[in-house]
């Protein structure tokens, strides 16, 4: 089935659905699925990741596996 025909088939099958709560269920997951496509990011935002993206080039950060080990750590000497 192309996506052209399986999208006339839920267009198609959810002309008949009535229910409310469920419709308002699709419509979630659809705005999930669209949403997720687009991030908008403020100026702000983009700043952090700019100066992240350096740190990075420049060392400054620690492996997540080097950071579960001090996280452990710390947890075990409490």
């Amino acid at each position: 089935m192309t996506a052209i025909e399986l999208k006339k088939l839920l267009i198609n099958r959810i002309i008949e659905i009535n229910d409310v709560s469920f419709l308002n269920a699709i419509k979630t997951i659809l705005d999930t699925k669209t949403q997720s496509q687009i991030i908008a990011l403020t100026p702000e935002q983009r700043y952090e990741i700019q100066e992240s993206k350096k740190e990075i080039k420049q060392g400054l950060f620690i492996e997540q596996v080097e950071l579960d080990k001090e996280f452990n750590k710390w947890l075990n000497a409490k």
